[in-house]
């Protein structure tokens, strides 16, 4: 099943399949690791629920809920 990043719930798992977006900022998120086939778990929110934190790589990285949904995982 493929949803957006910002769609996943806390503690859950995925491979990302897809970086959407243009220019500066998708190569932002490549450049932070999120390529294809990467394995990410989503770690926590923020109280009001943006931004979120994401685990990959053997690191911790905090995205905006709205770079988030660029992002296509497969869960």
């Amino acid at each position: 099943m493929t949803t957006s990043l910002g769609k996943m719930k806390a503690g859950q798992e995925g491979v990302v399949t897809k970086v959407n977006g243009a220019g500066n900022l998708r190569y932002r998120l490549l450049d932070m690791g999120l390529i294809p086939k990467t394995r990410i778990k989503v770690i926590r929110f923020a109280p009001m629920g943006d931004p979120m934190e994401i685990s990959l790589r053997g690191y911790e990285l905090t995205l905006r809920k709205a770079d988030a949904d660029m992002i296509e995982v497969e869960i």
